[in-house]
């Protein structure tokens, strides 16, 4: 294959790619070329870190409590911190700052298909298991 056919071949990848992606416009204010100051994205970014941070840690916590009062506690907080953590990325993504890629059904289809064999190598097929 020579050079033109390369070129025309990764073009055409990345077109396909691109009529998959699912994202949002970038903010017009947002420059170009990052500096070294903190903006908008990066306080999300700091903030969206954080929030992943506390669920791990009440995680652990909701897991180890023993007083059931502090567990119902905690799993409350964990909720809205999982709520937070959500909105956080979905205002992310409106802003243009993540990206999606859409798959094809036919993958999708068999995705689940081979996942659903797997229920088969379960050891608790159809008992009742509390």
């Amino acid at each position: 294959m020579n050079q033109n056919q390369n070129q025309n071949q990764n073009q055409n990848q990345n077109q396909s790619q691109n009529a998959n992606m699912i994202k949002n416009p970038k903010p017009p204010y947002e420059p170009q070329v990052k500096g070294p100051a903190m903006n908008d994205r990066d306080r999300l970014n700091d903030l969206l870190a954080t929030e992943k941070y506390l669920t791990d840690s009440f995680n652990v916590s909701a897991r180890e409590a023993s007083h059931q009062a502090l567990h119902q506690d905690i799993i409350t907080v964990l909720n809205e911190t999982h709520q937070c953590q959500y909105d956080l990325y979905q205002m992310m993504f409106r802003k243009g700052h993540y990206k999606l890629e859409a798959e094809e059904q036919q993958k999708l289809d068999q995705t689940f298909q081979q996942f659903s064999n797997y229920s088969s190598q379960f050891p608790y097929q159809g008992a009742n298991v509390q």
